[in-house]
């Protein structure tokens, strides 16, 4: 796993944060090791199932996580859109099996008393994203096209990078 420390972390609570890194599903803290810890959690999930002729090494590499803010979840809502690298390598001689691919993956985000009352079942971002996540790393890794992203909603287009 790779989220470079360049990556810029916002804590403004605004609609449309100004940042790579945009996290609110974990207390304050570090928002690289925390948003690191999801992606290796999924990343761990995804491959448990998944039985290929060959073996190799992932690396992913964060280049944008964007969860919601607080003002935008009670509010308008919005899209999680997480971006990142997924380079397979040899895991004896370190050489390139399969290039590095650029994922980008939107899923709507819950707002609102639907957000509130999904937290209360457990349903909270961090479980939502991590399970989101685990299905488009499977799919990215077990699919002949890779994962695509099929989210065309508002906030997708509003704000595709």
């Amino acid at each position: 796993m790779d989220v470079p420390k360049t990556l810029k972390v916002s804590e403004k609570n605004s609609y449309y944060p100004n940042g790579d890194i945009v996290w609110r599903g974990d207390l304050f803290g570090d928002r690289h090791a925390q948003v690191e810890a999801i992606l290796k959690d999924s990343a761990e999930q995804a491959v448990a199932n998944l039985n290929g002729s060959r073996d190799v090494h992932m690396h992913i590499q964060l280049t944008r996580f964007h969860g919601l803010t607080e003002k935008a979840r009670y509010s308008t809502g919005g899209v999680h859109n997480i971006n990142f690298y997924i380079t397979l390598r040899d895991p004896v001689t370190g050489a390139t099996v399969r290039p590095a691919e650029h994922v980008v993956t939107n899923l709507d985000a819950l707002r609102g008393t639907e957000a509130i009352q999904a937290d209360k079942l457990g349903n909270t971002q961090k479980f939502r994203i991590t399970t989101f996540l685990t299905g488009v790393i499977a799919a990215e890794l077990g699919e002949p096209e890779g994962y695509k992203d099929e989210n065309r909603g508002f906030f997708v287009a509003l704000h595709r990078n």
